[in-house]
């Protein structure tokens, strides 16, 4: 809905948390399809910037050029330290685009600093500085919306709610993405639908579906038999992995974890498998993909998801929790090597009575990916 000077707005009519969380995820879904929004320093009163995802310089190149500002690609530190652009840094870097006369924004230089391009052309003298508190907020808010941790930020010298209003930007607050982050958090999935579903190994089987609070993907539950709800149930937290589980890749073990948990369980006389929508260890299909790539490259797997700018593991167990509370379940034996996922659960209030080994030999493929699992993230195999 607009307002008489066409600038689109947000319910004012709503509590707090949920105005928040409705300026958030309608900013996300901008940034996804390519626009830009403008996010605002509500709590130190010190402007507000143009943002948009590096991913998606070209679409939001005409606003971005707007603010008549010079643009900074905004990206973690282990990012711009892969591309030799800064080094020693903490937290976000800013890297400056260009200000060569008339050139304000180079689309094409912004994909490049996000990794997109196949043979990107930097310059070795880009100049770098730690990223502020309004770049800090842009970069989590393109990292929220599951694309690549790089966004492109200018800064708006012109009256903010003007400026949106002329350009039929969203726009949002620091505040609000602060008080997303708590919400999505703390509040629970919803169940949304069950049906029985046979499966191969186990045809006594139910899934249900639960609906996240962030209005992502899915999560399900996969009951198989009658498990008790006295007592610890046989559990699998499994991570959704498309190429794995799907397409048989031999680059992991997600395929033989997955059908070997539902079997192990049907054999065990019942339990859950838990399947969760975090592709990738939470960065997605696509960003694993351009991991596989840096892979291929000679760096394991925690090495390149750093330098795309995520952590070495993104996933969170609040899900899981609240799904094993909702069926009634709050003690667990937990089918993992991943001391993790225990400690995970413990946290969000879910008692692992033990921990059950679940590993499979290597297939001649993923003989370095299982050796970082247990060289570098601990696992027990």
């Amino acid at each position: 809905m607009a307002n008489a000077t066409g600038q689109r707005k947000q319910r004012s009519d709503a509590p707090g948390d949920a105005k928040s969380r409705s300026a958030v995820e309608r900013a996300l879904a901008e940034l996804r399809r390519g626009a830009g929004v403008v996010l605002i320093d509500d709590e130190n009163d010190r402007g507000a910037v143009a943002v948009a995802a590096a991913e998606c310089a070209r679409s939001a190149a005409g606003m971005m050029a707007a603010t008549g500002s010079v643009p900074a690609c905004v990206v973690p530190a282990t990012r711009a330290a892969a591309l030799s652009l800064a080094s020693g840094a903490k937290g976000n870097v800013a890297l400056a685009c260009r200000g060569d006369g008339e050139m304000k924004l180079d689309p094409e230089l912004a994909r490049a600093i996000a990794g997109l391009n196949e043979d990107p052309a930097l310059p070795g003298n880009m100049p770098a500085a730690a990223a502020d508190r309004l770049q800090d907020g842009a970069a989590e808010l393109v990292k929220l919306s599951r694309l690549l941790p790089a966004a492109l930020v200018a800064r708006i010298t012109d009256d903010p709610a003007a400026w949106a209003a002329r350009e039929d930007a969203l726009t949002l607050c620091l505040g609000d993405i602060r008080r997303y982050r708590d919400l999505v958090d703390r509040t629970d999935a919803v169940h949304a639908a069950r049906a029985p579903v046979p499966l191969e190994g186990a045809e006594d089987a139910v899934v249900h579906a639960f609906r996240p609070a962030d209005g992502g993907k899915e999560h399900l539950a996969i009951v198989i038999g009658a498990p008790a709800k006295d007592g610890p149930v046989l559990t699998r937290l499994h991570s959704e992995c498309l190429t794995g589980d799907l397409l048989g890749s031999l680059r992991c073990d997600c395929g033989d974890q997955l059908r070997g948990a539902i079997k192990a369980i049907a054999a065990g006389g019942g339990g859950i498998l838990l399947y969760l929508a975090q592709e990738g260890r939470g960065i997605g299909l696509v960003n694993k993909l351009r991991a596989y790539r840096l892979q291929d490259e000679g760096f394991d797997t925690i090495d390149a998801n750093e330098r795309l700018g995520f952590d070495a593991d993104e996933r969170v167990y609040h899900p899981a929790a609240t799904i094993l509370r909702a069926l009634g379940f709050g003690k667990v034996r937990l089918l993992t090597n991943n001391p993790a996922k225990v400690e995970g659960l413990l946290a969000c209030g879910i008692e692992v009575v033990e921990r059950v080994p679940h590993s499979f030999p290597a297939n001649g493929h993923n003989e370095t990916y299982l050796r970082t699992k247990a060289v570098r993230a601990g696992h027990l195999l």
